[in-house]
C-alpha cells in the first residue's frame, strides 16, 4: 500500500479527503492555487450524513459547536404565503440530528486545523498529473514536480484534472440559474433558521448563523454569464416587495460582501471516478445544483469512503475500485434528484405549474416531505481505521 497522497484543491472536499487519509497514515499534501477561500463570504448547510462523515474524520463536535440547528422555517410564496413547513425535530429524531448552518470560512478553518502544519500549500497550482509507472503518480506544478502514490482531484466543477483524463467529456454545463449571496453585515432580527422562498424563476433563502448573523442566498433563471454594475442594489430591486426578512437582509449586507457565481453542473456522468492512480472526488466528479444542500455533503461521503477503503483494502488498486463503486451511484442519484428538485423550485414560471405545485406542496404533510429528505441524509459512513489501531478482524482469520 502506498504511503504519500497529493490533493489537489483546498476546498470542503479536498481538506476532508486530506484529514481521512491523514488519519489512515498517508502523508499528504493539499495543493489550493487560491491565496484565500473562493466563496469565504457564503454559508452551508449541513445535513446529517455530512455530519456524520466528518465525525469520522475526527471534525465533528468542532463543527457541530460552530453551527446552528435548523429547527424552524420552511418554504414560502413572495407574499409570505407557507407553502411547506421546516419540522427539525422530527428530522433530529430520525436521523440524529438537525441540519447544521455554518459559514463556509469557519468550516474550511476547522478542517484546515485538523492537518499538519504545512499540509496545505497555498498559492500552488497542478497543472497535471500523470501515471509515472503502475504505481505511481506525477504531479506537474510548473516549477516542481511532486511524486506520489496517490493523487486525489479535489479542483472543483471545472476540473483541470478531469479534463485532461477525459478529453472527450463535454464537462461542466451551466444549469440556467446563477446565484448571488452575502453573509450580513450584523445580526437580523429571524423567525426562522432556515427558509427558502419561491417565485417565478427566482428563489431567496436565508441560513441562521450562531451569532445572529445571516448567510442569503438569490437564485436567477438568466442567461449564463449575466452580471451586474450594483448586484446589491439589482436584487434590492428585483426583491423589493418580497416578505421580511428578505428586505432586511438585503440592508444588511455591504455591497462589497455580495458573491455571484453561476451554477455548473456535470449533467454528463462520469464513467468512473478512479483512472490509474487518480481518483476524482466531490465537484471534480460530480458537480452539482444545490437544490438538495448535499453537494458539500456528497463530497464529505467521498472522502471518507475513499480514506476508508484506502486504510481497508490490501492495495490502492483494489481501494479504488471500491470507491468507484461505492460512491458513483450514490452521488449520481442524487445529482439527478437534485436537478430535478430545481425544476420543480425555483426554475419553475409558467403560472398554472407554479399554482399546481404550491397546492400540492401545502396539502403534503410534514412527515412526508421527512420521508423524502431521509433518502439523502440517511446514510452512514464506513468506519475510517486510524494507522494507530488495530487491524481489523477478518471471518476466518485470527484477530
Amino acid at each position: 500500500m502506498g504511503t504519500r497522497a497529493v490533493v489537489v484543491g483546498g476546498g470542503i472536499g479536498g481538506l476532508a479527503a486530506a484529514i481521512g487519509l491523514h488519519r489512515a497514515g498517508w502523508t499528504v499534501d493539499v495543493l489550493e492555487r487560491a491565496t484565500e477561500p473562493d466563496d469565504a463570504g457564503a454559508g452551508i448547510s449541513l445535513a446529517a450524513n455530512g455530519l456524520r462523515a466528518l465525525d469520522e474524520l475526527g471534525v465533528g463536535e468542532a463543527v457541530r459547536a460552530a453551527s446552528r440547528g435548523q429547527y424552524s422555517g420552511g418554504t414560502r410564496t413572495p407574499g409570505g404565503g407557507r407553502l411547506a413547513r421546516m419540522d427539525g425535530a422530527a428530522l433530529e429524531r430520525a436521523v440524529g440530528t438537525p441540519i447544521m448552518g455554518v459559514p463556509r470560512a469557519t468550516l474550511h478553518r476547522l478542517l484546515r486545523e485538523a492537518l499538519p502544519a504545512g499540509a496545505v500549500r497555498i498559492g500552488v497550482r497542478a497543472r497535471s498529473a500523470e501515471q509515472a509507472g503502475p504505481d505511481a503518480v506525477r504531479v506537474d506544478c510548473g516549477d516542481t514536480v511532486l511524486g506520489a502514490d496517490l493523487v486525489v482531484a479535489a479542483d472543483g466543477a471545472g476540473s483541470r484534472l478531469r479534463g485532461r483524463l477525459f478529453p472527450d467529456h463535454p464537462g461542466p454545463a451551466y444549469s440556467g440559474s446563477t446565484v448571488l449571496r452575502g453573509i450580513t453585515d450584523r445580526p437580523v432580527d429571524l423567525r426562522a433558521d432556515f427558509e427558502l422562498t419561491w417565485g417565478r424563476g427566482a428563489e431567496f433563502g436565508h441560513i441562521a448563523f450562531l451569532d445572529g448573523r445571516a448567510e442569503w442566498h438569490a437564485v436567477l433563471t438568466l442567461p449564463a454569464g449575466t452580471r451586474f454594475p450594483d448586484p446589491l442594489g439589482e436584487l434590492r430591486r428585483r426583491f423589493a416587495g418580497w416578505h421580511e426578512p428578505i428586505p432586511a437582509l438585503l440592508a444588511a449586507t455591504r455591497p462589497d460582501a455580495v458573491l455571484h457565481h453561476d451554477v455548473r453542473e456535470l449533467r454528463t456522468p462520469l464513467p468512473t471516478y478512479a483512472v490509474g492512480r487518480i481518483a476524482l472526488l466531490g465537484d471534480a466528479a460530480h458537480a452539482m445544483t444545490p437544490n438538495l444542500g448535499q453537494g458539500a455533503c456528497q463530497a464529505l461521503e467521498d472522502a471518507v469512503t475513499l480514506a476508508a477503503a484506502l486504510a481497508d483494502r490490501p492495495g490502492v488498486d483494489a481501494a479504488l475500485a471500491h470507491y468507484d463503486a461505492e460512491r458513483r451511484p450514490r452521488s449520481q442519484a442524487v445529482s439527478r434528484a437534485a436537478r430535478q428538485a430545481g425544476r420543480m423550485g425555483h426554475q419553475l414560471a409558467n403560472p398554472l405549474a407554479v399554482a399546481l405545485r404550491n397546492t400540492v406542496m401545502r396539502v403534503t404533510p410534514s412527515r412526508v416531505a421527512t420521508r423524502m429528505i431521509l433518502r439523502h441524509h440517511a446514510w452512514t459512513p464506513p468506519p475510517l481505521r486510524r494507522a494507530d489501531a488495530a487491524p481489523p478482524t477478518h471471518p476466518g482469520r485470527a484477530a
